[in-house]
């Protein structure tokens, strides 16, 4: 099975149109969602960091550690976005293994891209 044929029946759609946000920098962030349809963009301190295409998960840290967002998702076009609650987010990890694999690739590849960023210690 395809990673996104796993969302494939979800009824949890939620429409976004072009310019609004899906959510923002701060908000208390308890759910994942997967891009289905158009592209965003993932926003941090006024920045672009990354553009999600269809098949993108974001989101991801409120579902494994809930807390504020580190991060704003804003709609470049008309989306759709497939939400993820805690009790499916856990049924897909039973169900397909694969799933937190590719969730945790995701967390490590934001990291990694996060800590390019930073200035090394000895710079400072």
């Amino acid at each position: 099975m395809v990673f996104f044929e796993l969302f494939a029946h979800n009824p949890d759609i939620l429409k976004v149109s072009a310019g609004q946000p899906l959510f923002s920098a701060g908000e208390e962030g308890h759910m994942m969602f997967v891009l289905s349809a158009g592209t965003a963009d993932v926003i941090v301190n006024n920045r672009t960091v990354e553009v999600l295409q269809p098949g993108n998960i974001v989101g991801e840290m409120g579902i494994v550690s809930p807390g504020p967002r580190s991060a704003s998702v804003v709609a470049s076009s008309d989306c759709e976005f497939i939400a993820i609650d805690e009790k499916r987010f856990l049924f897909l990890v039973q169900q397909a293994p694969f799933f937190a694999t590719q969730v945790m690739r995701v967390m490590a590849e934001r990291l990694r891209a996060a800590n390019q960023l930073l200035t090394p210690l000895e710079d400072i």
